[in-house]
């Protein structure tokens, strides 16, 4: 546990929130910026900062725990469709230090999240980049 994170106090009930689903390795509780209602988070228990410090195991309890949310919420909620999200580091949104997924019901003409346009990778840029990170994924200790 983090004594100043946020998500860790949560997790011990040192701040209150709105459980929805908890279990020995996973919290899930509701976001406060309800934008639209049934914004859910999913985090570990244990403190993690973000994707690169998260095992893969704890990976794995959250995104079950992520796939059986977003179910209820289609089941409560009737979103047309939902986001699941999860950012890490500030140049990607990520505003508290605890790794964490949002799972936000959405809704035709909602506005929540403007989705980037840009144009098409030509097959070569597209090559080149899967090269690079097939390498990096071979040798993960080497730059």
């Amino acid at each position: 546990m983090d004594v100043n994170c946020i998500f860790c106090k949560i997790v011990s009930d040192q701040l209150p929130s709105a459980k929805v689903y908890e279990d020995s390795k996973v919290l899930a509780f509701m976001n406060l910026q309800q934008r639209n209602p049934g914004h859910t988070l999913v985090v570990p228990k244990k403190h993690v900062v973000n994707i690169y410090d998260v095992s893969e195991d704890t990976a794995a309890d959250v995104a079950r725990i992520t796939v059986r949310i977003a179910k209820a919420i289609k089941q409560r909620f009737r979103p047309d469709g939902v986001n699941t999200l999860q950012n890490s580091e500030r140049a990607a949104m990520q505003s508290v230090m605890h790794y964490h997924v949002h799972v936000i019901p959405r809704y035709f003409g909602d506005d929540l999240l403007e989705i980037w346009d840009s144009e098409a990778a030509t097959p070569e840029e597209l090559d080149t980049n899967a090269k690079r990170l097939r390498e990096a994924l071979e040798n993960p200790d080497t730059n």
